[in-house]
């Protein structure tokens, strides 16, 4: 499993909250504001779960991909670090993997 790419969405997503670039499309949405990254949110929700009932597993996983994008986005936009959630997941699960 190659868990070193968030990483990297992470790091890309805070450089160009940095440095925005007028071409990009991380920087549109933390410009546009908290209601259009809600927006963008429900609807990511919606695809997955469209694509979960109804299409193949690979466009589950498309659509779970653009869920985790853009919800490193909205962290980043409200300055939640993703380092606190995984904070959190490793509080609820522990480091071994097992739910305390």
């Amino acid at each position: 499993m190659n868990t070193e790419i968030i990483g990297k969405l992470v790091e890309t997503v805070r450089e160009r909250k940095r440095n925005p670039q007028d071409d990009s499309y991380t920087c549109k949405l933390l410009e546009a504001g908290e209601n259009k990254l809600v927006k963008k949110l429900g609807e990511e929700n919606a695809e997955f779960i469209r694509a979960f009932l109804k299409e193949s597993d690979d466009s589950v996983a498309g659509e779970a991909a653009d869920i985790i994008y853009h919800m490193v986005v909205a962290l980043e936009y409200r300055g939640v670090s993703f380092e606190s959630v995984l904070e959190v997941l490793e509080n609820r699960f522990g480091k071994s993997g097992i739910r305390k």
